[in-house]
């Protein structure tokens, strides 16, 4: 929207729904707060945060070995079942085949019925060797590493009085990992001087998901229940600290969007919070400025318009009454009084509807090659008479040719606009001079007067459409819409305009600049 085009219904709509929401109607939603929405939400991470790292720890446990203690247990509980003392009886016979082959079988047997594995190793030189695998694995005198664990059983070594126990791991040729409960005697009948240790082994377990869930669930469900209270209690915190942090300055923005539909143009809200609510009130402090600047402006639109269409529309209702009654003294000059004073208002409609035509686009530019230089001379020899009148030296300075891309009659009027106004504005004896030179890929036009100057209270609005200077009312008062022309001709050349001044009686300098060769020029039609 532009800073001098009044707000429209949808934008007064727009504004009016920013209004705090009125109660909800029969049969309408349940809407849920900032407040409900934050808690809601940091609930859910919360939910989710512990349902991941509850998961990734049964994840973690089921992945891992199984821990050796239940397996040592179990194992010493089958070695309970061993019949030692016929093994110890056996071996302390004397050597032959077939008690080497008992013995043999006696192994093989309980670690068939008892579905373990089963080897006898002698201890050579800090070193085992196997005599006998019940699975076939090790071969006779293969070399084994059995880790050894410190671990004792009391039920195992009541059963065993006479030997000692030990219990560890080791690892096939193929790396698979095995658990053991072992007992040693020293047996000189089987080996002489050479300790004796029978193994009872099994594969080592790994821990299921299930038993992971079985064995750990019960440990985590009271500090997950825990750390779910704690943080629900520091979720309805945050969110109450959050939505009280964003709720005011939306709230701010609420009461000034009221303000402004009321017709209250000068309210402003606190630029405060986030960066992004800091952004939505500088935008909304722009937007009350712009709408304050265009109901000033259609304020004092009115006022001119009123006073501009009044004094001619009573002269000619004056003169035409005057022919009418047949009391004008001269007829004829009276007709021409007419004449000029709807020339005046056919200026004032044609001005009007040029700037809006311009503001929407709607009006055809025509763009050529054009000598901006020879124009603005032209223009100039046109105006010189105005010049002389006022006794005003009127001073061009421009190249021989200054060739652009542009809408020659459109780039017309804004030489003329300018050069008029300044001859207008500067009294009689003084100064006014235009210059034109090309630096780089455009052309600046310069026209600079000896004038009345320029209030630097009102530098930011004089383009504005409808807007004057000077506010006395008078036949020289124009209709305020020529320098709004002008920008937005010079705009849709994609040139810029400003104006400068020192103040009150000392001059005004306006600067135009245009490109040589528009981007993209307007063809609207």
């Amino acid at each position: 929207m532009s800073a001098n085009e009044p707000l429209s219904n949808d934008a007064w709509t727009s504004l009016a729904s920013s209004a705090p929401a009125r109660p909800k109607a029969q049969g309408q939603p349940r809407r849920f707060t900032l407040r409900q929405r934050l808690f809601a939400s940091y609930l859910f991470m919360l939910a989710v945060s512990l349902g991941v790292i509850s998961l990734a720890l049964l994840l973690l446990f089921s992945t891992q070995a199984a821990p050796l203690e239940q397996s040592y247990q179990r194992i010493a509980a089958i070695a309970q079942g061993l019949n030692l003392r016929d093994l110890i009886a056996l071996g302390g016979r004397r050597r032959d085949r077939l008690t080497l082959s008992r013995f043999v079988d006696l192994m093989n047997d309980f670690a068939e019925t008892r579905s373990v594995r089963v080897l006898w190793l002698v201890e050579q030189k800090g070193t085992f060797s196997v005599l006998h695998d019940t699975s076939g694995t090790f071969q006779l005198n293969d070399a084994l590493a059995p880790r050894m664990d410190d671990y004792n059983n009391p039920f195992l070594q009541r059963a065993l009085r006479e030997t000692r126990q030990f219990f560890g791991t080791f690892h096939d040729p193929d790396g698979q990992e095995w658990v053991f409960a072992g007992v040693a005697r020293e047996a000189p009948a089987l080996r002489p001087n050479q300790p004796a240790l029978l193994l009872i082994a099994e594969p080592r377990p790994t821990r299921s998901l299930q038993s992971a869930l079985s064995e750990f669930g019960r440990a985590l469900l009271p500090p997950i229940i825990q750390a779910g209270f704690i943080g629900a209690l520091v979720a309805f915190g945050l969110a109450f600290a959050i939505s009280r942090s964003i709720a005011r300055p939306l709230k701010a923005l609420v009461e000034g969007a009221e303000a402004v539909a009321r017709g209250n143009y000068s309210v402003r809200v606190a630029e405060q919070g986030a960066q992004e609510l800091r952004r939505v009130a500088q935008a909304f402090n722009h937007m009350a400025h712009e709408v304050r600047s265009s109901q000033e402006a259609q304020r004092d639109f009115v006022a001119n318009v009123s006073h501009d269409l009044k004094t001619p529309l009573t002269s000619i209702q004056g003169y035409s009454q005057a022919i009418i009654d047949g009391a004008a003294k001269d007829p004829a000059q009276a007709a021409r009084i007419i004449h000029d004073e709807a020339a005046r208002l056919n200026r004032l409609v044609v001005e009007l509807t040029d700037l809006i035509r311009l503001q929407s686009g709607r009006l055809s530019m025509h763009f050529d090659r054009v000598d901006l230089a020879r124009a603005a001379r032209a223009i100039a020899e046109r105006l010189a008479v105005v010049a002389q009148s006022k006794a005003i030296d009127l001073a061009v300075q421009a190249p021989p040719e200054l060739p652009i891309v542009g809408d020659g009659d459109r780039l017309a009027q804004v030489i003329t606009n300018l050069l008029s106004n300044a001859l207008k504005y500067t009294p009689n004896g003084g100064q006014v001079s235009l210059r034109l030179y090309a630096p780089g890929e455009g052309v600046e036009l310069i026209v600079r007067d000896s004038g009345i100057g320029i209030p630097s209270e009102d530098l930011p609005r004089i383009f504005e459409r409808f807007y004057q200077v000077d506010k006395a009312r008078g036949p020289r008062r124009g209709t305020g819409l020529g320098l709004a022309i002008v920008r937005e001709i010079v705009s849709a050349h994609g040139g810029r305009i400003h104006a400068e001044s020192d103040g009150p009686g000392r001059g005004a300098t306006f600067v135009v600049w245009l490109p040589k060769q528009p981007p993209k020029p307007s063809r609207s039609a």
